[in-house]
């Protein structure tokens, strides 16, 4: 009986790599690998470098935590941005959404997920601290300091705006608001369309 067909070394190891990738399994992996192989190398090599360059180059904002490949942030460094409105997000993705609808004239604080006990994510898991220190440090300078609460809306979301509602209670000249709920509860920003996410932006709420 002959032996079964068995892939080279280097496609077994590019094989492996693509299943590691969210929702691809091992037949997607092998028609990816196959179609690296077929794909002229010039174009190959500019996938591979664009990796490379996307984890050489991109990093966290110091100031909101954004993607960028300069610190600080395009955002945080305009000079057009209101520095004294700040939107609270769960993700670099949600900030992208909300820039698309253009109404937004401040500044975010992306929290790189939310509180959710059963997933082992605590409060310290997130850049919580951080955003405490940043909205006190503001506060301390002078003047309103306006902190938009956009987390998702389901529970975890909801549970996270609460926790930093409370956290941020006691800081002087702080105003507390929460985007409107024209986004459906139990969505993502990064899903809704831009008609939603502009009522919800122009519709915030205070809370408290």
């Amino acid at each position: 009986m002959p032996d079964t067909p068995q892939y080279t070394e280097s496609m077994n190891a590019l094989i492996e790599q693509f299943t590691r990738l969210p929702g691809i399994g091992r037949r997607t992996a092998e028609r990816l690998a196959f179609h690296v192989l077929k794909t002229p190398p010039e174009q190959a090599l500019q996938l591979a470098h664009a990796i490379e360059h996307v984890k050489t180059n991109v990093k966290h904002c110091s100031r909101c935590f954004n993607l960028t490949e300069s610190d600080p942030c395009a955002i945080c460094a305009s000079a057009e941005r209101d520095q004294r409105k700040v939107l609270i997000v769960e993700q670099p993705r949600d900030v992208i959404a909300l820039e698309q609808t253009r109404l937004y004239d401040g500044v975010y604080h992306v929290l790189l997920g939310h509180i959710a006990p059963l997933e082992g994510v605590g409060p310290e898991d997130l850049t919580i601290e951080a955003l405490v220190e940043r909205v006190r440090r503001l506060a301390t300078e002078g003047g309103r300091v306006e902190v938009i609460l956009g987390t998702n809306p389901n529970l975890e979301g909801d549970g996270t705006a609460l926790f930093i509602a409370d956290r941020l209670q006691g800081i002087g000249a702080v105003q507390l608001s929460r985007l409107a709920r024209g986004l459906p509860a139990g969505t993502q920003l990064e899903y809704a369309n831009r008609s939603v996410l502009s009522d919800a932006i122009s519709s915030r709420q205070p809370l408290g």
